[in-house]
């Protein structure tokens, strides 16, 4: 399902050529590609491959790529690709329109229309391409192309829950299986769906499944955004979303959970990657526990040793001693309520 490659194993004077090779045999999007650093090239990808959709981490030298109607005739996978930049910046061509995309910025292309693309940046932080086949996105084309070369503010709304869900994905791909492949390809599709809806006004057009699969996304994102304000309760979360309280909890227990247990879940995670984290051990506990929400020390050490077999001091203490994996194996989450 997923494939790696990197530059640094490579004679320098060949890794151009063989990131190239490997990139465009991936990406099924045959471009013209010229590195733009004369200092030398250095490139990695790292690619998941769902079947009709792909996920791309692609970290670079400055590249200059252009997409033609001749390349176009070669070979065409009929596909929409955002792609998300987390540094640097990409400036990206095409229907006449010129987008400039920054870090925390998205812009999308047709790979069936001819396109130019020119990214700045340095080789160590990897943008992420999203690549899903036109015909599985339930919306008028002539509507999409509009968005073509139009840059999107990813740190909100149904840009920022596409990408982190892409990013999510693609740090788990050890874990992945080829049985997974058809519902991360669906979760996918459905939430390109709803990033390109929404800027057209055009959720009607998506199906249930991929309305509610959104709306559960952007509230689990909203959930993390949140988490170190004590008054983030499952009302406060409903309010902000514009449903009732009984419409979150049943979107929840379709998970065997419910908005409250998924808040103290979290939480407590954080906690513990917190005591965990040796640049914060001077750090109190009760400092780390009001950081992520928990006002009551006494409540929140309660609820730690409930999930973790320790309370947070021990727990502490045994990850300077050594033995953590241990007791982070026996209690990976929250009981289920």
């Amino acid at each position: 399902m997923w494939i790696e490659f990197d530059t640094d194993d490579v004679p320098a004077r060949d890794r151009f050529d063989c990131w190239a090779e490997f990139g465009i045999t991936r990406s099924r999007v045959p471009v013209w590609l010229r590195c733009l650093d004369d200092a030398g090239f250095r490139g990695s990808t790292r690619a998941l491959d769902l079947g009709d959709v792909q996920i791309f981490a692609l970290s670079h030298s400055p590249l200059h790529v252009r997409r033609t109607s001749a390349l176009i005739r070669r070979s065409d996978p009929e596909a929409y690709q955002f792609v998300f930049v987390a540094e640097g910046e990409c400036v990206l061509g095409q229907a006449e329109r010129e987008a400039r995309i920054g870090a925390g910025e998205f812009a999308m292309y047709d790979t069936s229309r001819p396109f130019t693309g020119l990214r700045r940046g340095t080789p160590d932080v990897p943008s992420v391409v999203v690549a899903v086949p036109r015909a599985l996105v339930p919306l008028p084309g002539n509507l999409v192309a509009q968005l073509t070369a139009v840059p999107f503010d990813a740190r909100c709304g149904m840009g920022a829950v596409l990408r982190r869900w892409s990013v999510d994905v693609l740090s788990r791909t050890d874990a992945l299986a080829p049985p997974d492949a058809r519902t991360l390809a669906s979760a996918t599709v459905d939430l390109v769906a709803a990033a390109l809806a929404a800027p057209l006004h055009a959720e009607k057009a998506l199906s249930p499944e991929a309305r509610r699969r959104s709306l559960r996304l952007r509230i689990d994102a909203f959930i993390d955004s949140h988490l170190g304000e004590p008054a983030l309760t499952p009302t406060t979360v409903a309010a902000a979303h514009h449903i009732s309280l009984r419409l979150l909890q049943r979107l929840f227990a379709e998970d065997d959970t419910s908005p409250a247990a998924s808040i103290r879940r979290r939480r407590l995670e954080r906690c513990r990657l917190d005591l965990a984290d040796p640049d914060q051990h001077r750090r109190p506990i009760h400092v780390i526990a009001a950081r992520w929400g928990f006002a009551d020390h006494a409540h929140f050490s309660r609820l730690f040793r409930t999930v973790y077999g320790l309370p947070p001091k021990d727990y502490r203490a045994r990850i300077d001693t050594g033995p953590a994996r241990m007791i982070n194996d026996a209690h990976p989450l929250l009981p289920r309520s």
